[in-house]
C-alpha cells in the first residue's frame, strides 16, 4: 500500500507500455493462424511462408539495439510511434500480399521492425524508468502479464474472421487492432519526461560502444544471451508451426486459435509470478529453470499424438513458462548495467534470442518439407533446452556475481 503513491503518477505511462506491448506480442503470436490458408491461396510452400517470419526475427532481434540507442537519442516516444507505424503498414502489406514479396515485406522485414521499436525491450525499458527499484521486479511482471492479454483477443478473432470471410479479412482485422498501438504508444512516451534515476553502475558512465563492449566482456551476460537463443527457437518454432502441426493431425483449425488464446491466458499468471520470484530470488537460476521445464513440457506433449484435452492442457503450461522470461531478462540486464543503456544492452541480448527465433520458424519449416513431419525439429528443439537450461541454472548459482566488472582505468 505505501508504494501506490509512487505509482500514481507513472500509470499512464505503465498502461501504455502494456497496451503497446499487448498488442505487439499478440498479433505477431497469431499470425499462425494464417499459414495454411495464405500457402494455398498465394502457391508458397510453408518453408516459404516462415521465411519470412524467420526474416522478421531476424530484422527484430538486429534493429533492437540500434532501436534502444535511438531512444537515448531521440526519446522513446520517437522510436515507439515509428515502431506502432511499421506495424500498421505491415500488417496491410500482409492482407494484401499477392505471392512471397508482399509476405517477406509485410510480415517479415516490417513487423520485424516495428517490433524492434515497441517490442519487450523498449517496453521494459520504458517501465523500468518509471518504477522504484525496490519493486522494479514485481512492476516488470505486472506488465509482462498484461502484455499478454493481445493473444487472448487476436488469437480467436483473427480466427473467426479467417474461417468466415478468409485469411485475408483476418489479416485486416489485424491491422485495425494494431492501430490502437498508436495512442498507447504516444502515452508511454511520457517517460521522455522523466530523469533518468542516478545510479553506481559503471556502465552509467560510459559511451553506447564502451558500454556494449562492457556487456560483451561479461561471462553472466553472455551466458544468458546463449540461452536466450534457444528460448527463441522454441517460442517462435511453436508460435509458427503448431496451428499447422494440428491442422496436419486432424485436430479442428479452432483449436490453434485457442491453444494460442490458452497460452495468452496463462502468459499473465506466469508473469506475475515469476517477476515477483525474480525480485526474491536469483534471476538466472529461475530463467533456467523456466528453460529446462519448458522443454520437459515440449517433449511430453510431442511424443504422443495430439489431443484438444492434451493441446489445452500443453498450452496453458507453456503460457505460464512463457513471458515471464520477461521481467527476469530485464531485471537482470538493469542490475548488471543500470537503466541508461538497458534498452540498447537488453537489445543486444534479444538479438541472440532472435537467430534462435528465425531458426525455429525456417528450421521448423525446412525439416518439415524435408522429412514429412515436426518429429526432427521438436525432439532438436527439447535437447537443446535441455543443455541451455542446465547452463543458465549453474550460471545463475549465487556464489558467481551478478554485477560487471569495473572498467580498466
Amino acid at each position: 500500500m505505501q508504494t501506490s503513491p509512487s505509482l500514481r503518477p507513472v500509470l499512464p505511462i505503465l498502461i501504455g507500455a502494456s497496451v503497446m506491448l499487448s498488442l505487439a506480442l499478440g498479433l505477431r503470436q497469431s499470425i499462425g493462424l494464417f499459414v495454411q490458408p495464405a500457402v494455398k491461396d498465394l502457391s508458397v510452400t510453408v518453408a516459404d511462408f516462415t521465411l519470412a517470419i524467420a526474416v522478421q526475427n531476424l530484422a527484430w532481434g538486429f534493429l533492437q539495439p540500434i532501436a534502444g540507442a535511438a531512444a537515448d537519442r531521440y526519446g522513446y516516444r520517437a522510436v515507439m510511434l515509428v515502431g506502432a507505424v511499421l506495424y500498421v503498414l505491415g500488417l496491410f502489406l500482409l492482407a494484401t500480399a499477392e505471392g512471397l514479396l508482399g509476405v517477406m515485406l509485410g510480415a517479415g522485414i516490417l513487423i520485424g521492425a516495428a517490433m524492434g521499436c515497441c517490442g519487450s525491450a523498449i517496453a521494459m525499458s520504458v517501465s523500468s524508468r518509471s518504477i522504484p527499484a525496490g519493486i522494479r521486479s514485481t512492476v516488470l511482471g505486472i506488465v509482462s502479464a498484461a502484455g499478454s492479454l493481445g493473444a487472448l483477443v487476436s488469437a480467436p478473432a483473427g480466427q473467426m474472421l479467417a474461417e468466415s470471410f478468409g485469411w485475408r479479412a483476418g489479416v485486416m482485422g489485424f491491422v485495425v487492432i494494431a492501430l490502437v498501438m498508436l495512442p498507447a504508444a504516444w502515452l508511454a512516451g511520457r517517460v521522455d519526461r522523466l530523469p533518468v534515476p542516478r545510479q553506481t553502475n559503471v556502465a552509467e558512465a560510459l559511451g553506447m560502444g564502451a558500454a556494449v563492449r562492457l556487456a560483451l566482456g561479461h561471462w553472466p551476460f553472455v551466458i544468458m544471451s546463449l540461452a536466450y537463443f534457444i528460448c527463441g527457437l522454441q517460442l517462435v518454432f511453436l508460435t509458427t508451426h503448431l496451428p499447422s502441426y494440428l491442422a496436419l493431425c486432424g485436430m479442428d483449425p479452432m483449436l490453434g486459435a485457442q491453444a494460442l488464446g490458452v497460452i495468452g491466458g496463462f502468459n499473465i499468471l506466469g508473469s506475475l509470478f515469476f517477476g515477483w520470484a525474480g525480485g526474491r530470488w536469483s534471476k538466472g537460476m529461475l530463467l533456467g529453470g523456466i528453460y529446462f521445464t519448458r522443454s520437459l513440457v515440449l517433449g511430453a506433449y510431442f511424443v504422443a499424438a495430439p489431443t484438444p484435452e492434451s493441446t489445452l492442457v500443453f498450452a496453458a503450461f507453456m503460457g505460464f513458462l512463457w513471458l515471464g522470461v520477461g521481467p527476469l531478462v530485464a531485471g537482470m540486464v538493469a542490475e548488471m548495467f543500470g537503466l541508461r543503456w538497458q534498452a540498447m544492452i537488453q537489445g543486444v541480448a534479444f538479438t541472440s534470442h532472435q537467430l534462435g527465433s528465425c531458426l525455429g520458424a525456417y528450421g521448423g519449416g525446412l525439416l518439415f518439407d524435408a522429412l514429412g513431419s515436426y518429429d526432427m525439429a521438436w525432439k532438436l528443439g527439447v535437447a537443446m533446452g535441455l543443455f541451455a537450461g542446465t547452463v543458465q541454472i549453474i550460471a545463475g548459482l549465487p556464489r558467481f556475481p551478478g554485477t560487471p566488472r569495473p572498467a580498466p582505468a
